[in-house]
């Protein structure tokens, strides 16, 4: 078991950009293509996903800065703020991820082939929305049974709305033959988003604003682009955070770029996605009949490529850093949750049809929702952690998954109960 836990670890610890090749390589293959044109695929993905990891590094550098003006007030917090970093990785040392592991791969293969489910999920490093509630039942209920069960039920159900969301997500984003199958955003923000929506739909005047990265071209002309709406996002976080003016224009300079770039490197992956996406449906339609349909279920990150997502993450983060002293009783100051913004704007962007009011909205709300449930979870997340074996040297830790992932929040409340 634990050789097998060893291999898993140091496969998983290639990280995304070194294994993404690797297995649209391997998927390639088995869907009939020729080497050399998997190979072409694989590194596509690869260097298309190497180049979205470095921009998004770009704009969390960018942020510091402001960052830090915040968290020079949050002193005084007892609870460690760990990041998803930590949580993921804490994630797979419990004793059954090697057995989990390929019973979510099996649970996939029998899904398509036997139920004729439409995902196949290729997210790998993503399997830890999936291990950590599996990790916290086990901690709460000593169960390990109950925890290698949470686990795998909880990938059945990514898949099922990954094919829900699919249709939408390929509209919207222009991902076509893609699906989104990270657990936690497909199954909470996504809903949460569209009923917010549903309920602005019923509110008169806020249901008639329509603003949007289009509509600010159309009036602005060429200042309505996107780089110019990130430039004055980021000089404007900068003049609120009292920034000397150098890092004032880095600010502006950095969002600017991002907006540009993140595009980009989502099309670089798409070229590589796509003959992948081409070769799969043949394979499915041959084996399956002319109806049969195979959708790649890929990390939430790809959605980022579009503007509105980045415009939101900026303003969003002072937003989520006052959260600390608006929330009664908070004990953590939201650090580490800062780098889960990014992606939690994706899908309030999608629900909302990249509306900017509307897509501020939602991403506000849901990070309200995360920082709260983060704090009032906070024994079953040291719980976690201790479970893990991870070294909190006696203090309280939490994480955004205790806000963010649905499984972990009802399994929290059920604890709660018992």
């Amino acid at each position: 078991m634990s050789t097998l836990l060893s291999i898993t670890q140091t496969i998983l610890n290639m990280g995304a950009t070194a294994l993404l090749p690797f297995i649209i390589l391997i998927l390639g293959l088995i869907f009939g293509m020729k080497f050399g044109h998997a190979l072409k695929s694989g590194l596509f993905v690869g260097i298309g996903f190497s180049g979205l990891s470095l921009v998004v590094g770009l704009l969390t550098t960018t942020i510091q800065p402001i960052s830090d003006y915040y968290s020079k007030m949050g002193k005084g917090f007892t609870t460690l703020d760990l990041g998803f970093a930590a949580s993921g990785a804490a994630s797979w040392t419990v004793p059954f991820a090697p057995i989990a592991v390929p019973l979510i791969v099996a649970a996939n293969f029998i899904l398509i082939f036997l139920f004729k489910r439409k995902v196949l999920n290729v997210d790998i490093w993503n399997y830890i929305h999936f291990l950590i509630p599996g990790a916290l039942a086990y901690g709460l209920f000593g169960n390990i049974i109950l925890g290698v069960v949470v686990t795998v039920v909880c990938s059945i159900v990514s898949l099922l709305v990954a094919e829900l969301v699919a249709p939408k997500w390929q509209e919207y984003f222009g991902l076509d033959g893609t699906t989104c199958s990270t657990f936690s955003f497909i199954t909470f923000m996504y809903p949460l988003s569209w009923l917010v929506n549903k309920i602005i739909d019923k509110i008169p005047g806020l249901k008639d604003l329509d603003l949007d990265m289009d509509w600010l071209e159309s009036k602005l002309g060429v200042f309505g682009e996107s780089c110019f709406v990130g430039l004055i996002v980021g000089v404007f976080l900068g003049i609120i955070t009292k920034q000397p003016i150098e890092v004032i224009l880095q600010t502006g300079m950095g969002i600017s770029a991002v907006l540009i770039l993140i595009p980009r490197m989502v099309s670089i992956m798409m070229e590589g996605i796509t003959p992948i996406g081409n070769a799969a449906n043949a394979f499915m339609r041959k084996r399956l009949g002319e109806d049969a349909e195979l959708w790649i279920g890929m990390d939430v990150a790809l959605g980022l490529g579009d503007p509105a997502c980045v415009t939101c993450t900026a303003i969003c983060i002072p937003i989520t850093i006052a959260f600390a002293f608006l929330i009664p009783n908070m004990t953590y100051f939201p650090i580490g949750v800062l780098t889960i913004v990014c992606y939690t704007t994706v899908f309030c962007v999608m629900a909302s049809n990249g509306n900017l009011i509307r897509s501020l909205i939602c991403s506000i709300l849901s990070m309200f929702i995360i920082v709260f449930c983060a704090n009032l979870f906070v024994p079953e997340a040291t719980s976690f952690f201790n479970v893990t074996g991870l070294d909190l040297g006696g203090k309280m830790a939490t994480d955004g998954f205790f806000g963010f992932n649905v499984a972990d929040i009802l399994l929290c409340i059920v604890h709660r109960f018992i």
